[in-house]
């Protein structure tokens, strides 16, 4: 199966977190059970506490990960963008998600099936390390999400996320279109509708300009001030590689031969 007549499945699987370290091999192995689908805005991936069928990787579009609590009501966890995969933990631990999943908007997606992921992995100890590495990655993710829901305030982590939006480093003006409703964006944050629009009112003094779904950044750098953007530092970018944490591990544990 191609993408536009051009890429296949294993040269798309390059660009997902985690894929880039598999081999020819295991790659192709997992390709012939990939299906590449077009999903439309608000189709239903799956439901929390389904068991995981697929594992799912984005390259074209937005999808929205949410909770449902037991009275019903629901709350954003988190958006997933090209090219990224998700609920890695829950696919490869053959157990129920802990999220639902929707697309917000016109997506292309890979499904994987979940048992054949299972098996590649279990098979070769390089391509689990790789996969742990992009599960460190998305619990980083999340633990930075939780850290900003208690010390920071709502205008704050919006400030954060606006800045996020920004694809030129040295660039003191931005313009853009928020890419996810603001009706989502608010539970993300962890707020209501109302409290949203303050945290944007007050961040006007910081040169933040909206006008519906488009916002203006007119001073970057004083922005970035305010919200406390954390930079990686030379002492995060030198940590010890999860691979090489857990690799012993994994190399006292016997490859088991599988038919696939």
């Amino acid at each position: 199966m191609y993408l536009g007549g051009m890429q296949s499945i294993e040269t798309m699987l390059r660009t997902a977190p985690g894929f880039a370290q598999w081999d020819e091999e295991s790659l192709e192995r997992v390709a012939v059970a990939a299906e590449l689908d077009e999903v439309p805005s608000g189709d239903v991936l799956f439901r929390q506490g389904m068991l995981p069928e697929w594992l799912y990787v984005l390259f074209e579009g937005r999808v929205s990960l949410t909770g449902t609590s037991p009275d019903a009501s629901s709350t954003v966890i988190d958006f997933v963008e090209p090219a990224g995969s998700f609920v890695l933990a829950n696919v490869l631990g053959d157990e129920p998600y802990l999220m639902g999943a929707e697309t917000i908007s016109d997506s292309l997606l890979l499904r994987i099936g979940a048992e054949q992921m299972r098996a590649v992995v279990e098979a070769k100890p390089s391509v689990a390390m790789a996969m742990m590495r992009a599960m460190s990655a998305e619990l980083g993710n999340m633990t930075r999400q939780v850290v900003d829901l208690k010390v920071r305030i709502a205008a704050q982590r919006l400030g954060t996320y606006l800045l996020s939006q920004v694809n030129e480093p040295n660039t003191n003006v931005a313009n853009f279109r928020l890419p996810v409703p603001k009706g989502l964006l608010g539970p993300w944050l962890g707020c209501r509708a109302e409290n949203l629009s303050r945290a944007f009112g007050s961040l006007r003094s910081y040169g933040v300009e909206t006008h519906g779904s488009r916002v203006v950044l007119h001073d970057i750098a004083r922005l970035r001030a305010y919200a406390g953007a954390i930079e990686p530092t030379a002492q995060t970018q030198r940590r010890t590689p999860v691979e090489k944490a857990f690799g012993d591990a994994f190399r006292l544990r016997p490859s088991r031969p599988r038919n696939i």
